[in-house]
Order: structure tokens, then sequence, then C-alpha cells
């Protein structure tokens, strides 16, 4: 019964928050989720000492204070991202296209005209709800996938948010998943998944930042697959603007055992997501376990 209740007062907490910070003030918003940023920081919860541990292995040179300070930054920079994605579904379309600076998007431009399909796979970086809903209004559709919320009906509140910002999103462990992003691509479609974070944990080992991490496998997997182009993606926030930059499609191996191919393409993308998160780390909202040793 109890968690029965704590489930239905989640789902209200959510409901909540889509209904009502979208009609805020737009500064009474951002000045509530600044201070939920830093209570929450102060608290030094599990999550924020996760992400202290995951920062410190991105910045291991800063002192205990500097990580502080970062993961302060860090804890800013992921409530922005809830305060923009309980206002997100309010924003014009121009709001949304204006405000996101994708550096190195021609690739995505002419694989669309062309009719060849594209996989773009972001990490865990500033607002990836905001560059999906850009991608949306550019390409008319992008297709995702969402990882599986508790209580159910928050995750079914997530994927009524996505689509409404024109998504297309398949839940994850749905059993024509591959199938369905596959026909995406091959019918000259854009996939959109995120790339830095073992969901269904059975990824595949990486080095990152000089340790073994896990990713998943799904992105490079696809690629091989169906032989769409797969880029990794870094985001960040810069003031009022989303900024994103594309990097070089990571190379399909032309030989050797699939688990092998599958290998070496995943450390190309985890090489580009790396570069990207050591440039702008506080917009890195990882609180979660990455690192084999962690796990």
């Amino acid at each position: 019964m109890r968690a029965e209740v704590v489930d239905a007062a989640t789902e209200a907490a959510f409901g909540l928050g889509w209904r009502a910070v979208k009609r805020m003030p737009e500064g009474a918003s951002d000045a509530l989720f600044r201070r939920l940023a830093d209570r929450s920081w102060r608290k030094d919860g599990a999550s924020v000492r996760q992400l202290e541990r995951n920062l410190h292995r991105v910045r291991p040179e800063l002192s205990p204070d500097e990580l502080r300070d970062l993961s302060r930054e860090g804890m800013r920079s992921y409530l922005r991202y809830w305060n923009e994605a309980f206002r997100l579904p309010a924003w014009s379309h121009a709001r949304i296209s204006s405000t996101f600076d994708l550096q190195g998007h021609e690739v995505m431009d002419a694989a669309i005209s062309e009719g060849r399909g594209i996989i773009m796979t972001p990490g865990h970086m500033a607002n990836w709800d905001h560059a999906g809903a850009w991608a949306a209004l550019r390409y008319g559709s992008v297709t995702t996938v969402a990882e599986r919320l508790k209580p159910e009906g928050v995750f079914t509140q997530f994927l009524d948010y996505r689509r409404t910002l024109g998504m297309n999103v398949v839940p994850h462990g749905s059993p024509d998943v591959i199938r369905e992003l596959a026909r995406t691509l091959n019918s000259g479609g854009l996939v959109a998944l995120l790339g830095d974070r073992d969901v269904g944990r059975n990824g595949v080992d990486v080095q990152m930042f000089g340790e073994t991490a896990r990713i998943p496998g799904g992105p490079a997997l696809l690629s091989m697959l169906t032989g769409a182009a797969l880029h990794p993606v870094s985001m960040w926030f810069d003031g009022e603007m989303l900024r994103g930059q594309v990097y070089p499609a990571v190379p399909i191996p032309a030989s050797g055992e699939k688990s092998e191919r599958l290998s070496q393409m995943c450390q190309g993308l985890a090489d580009s997501l790396c570069d990207g998160i050591r440039q702008h780390p506080a917009d890195w909202h990882m609180m979660q376990k990455v690192w084999v040793s962690d796990l």
C-alpha cells in the first residue's frame, strides 16, 4: 500500500509540474529551479555524491573544493533541464528553432534530403529534449527510445511529453525495438539514441577517461546492421542558448568478428562523447553509475 501511495504522489507531482511550471512567469520558474538545485546540492545525497565521483574522473586535477563547485554547477544545469522540460511544450516553434545552434548539422541535412538514414547519439548533456524537438521541426520526424521509468504513470507522461514535441518514441525493452529503428533508418529517417549509459545492462565495455566504463551497444549495432552513419553529438548550455556539436561519423569496421567490430565502434563513440564531456563537464547530467568499478 505504501508503494502505491508513493507512486501516486510521484505521478501527481510530475503532472503538476507540466501543468503549473509552464504557466509560471519564466523568471520565477528559473529562480525556483535554481533554488531547488542548490538545496539538493547542499543536502549532498547519493545522487550528488555519484555525480561528484563521475566528475572526478573527468577532471581529476580538481581540488575537493573545486570539485564541489563543479558539482553545484552540474546540479544547476540538471535542474535547468527539468525547468525547460516542464516549459518546453509551451514554447513556440520559432523559439525552439532559434535557441538551438548545432554545429555540423549539414551532415543531417544532407542525409535526410538524400533519403539516407542517420543515427545521432548524444550523451545526457544539457537539454536533449530541446534538441529532439528542434530535429522534429527541421526534419519532420525523429525516432528515439525512452527508458522505462517507475511508476508507470510517470513513464506514460514522459511518452506523451516527447510525442507532443514531435518525436516518435519507442519504449525501451519493446520486443521489436531494433527492427522498428532499423525500418526507420532503411526508409531514410533520423534516429536519436542516448549513448553514455547502459540502461539495459547488456552494454559494451569501453575506456572512458582511462577507466573501463559500460555504454549501450545499440547505436553501433544499428549502424552495422543498416549502414547508417553514426554521429556522436555533444551539447551544452550557453546563456539562453543550447549549443551542440556533431562529431564525424564513427567508422564501421570492414572486417573482423561481429563482437570485435561492435567493440571498436563503441570505443569510437565513447572517445567523441568523452571529448564533449571534457569540454563541458557541468552540463553532463550523469548521476548514475557508468564505470565498471562502481557497478
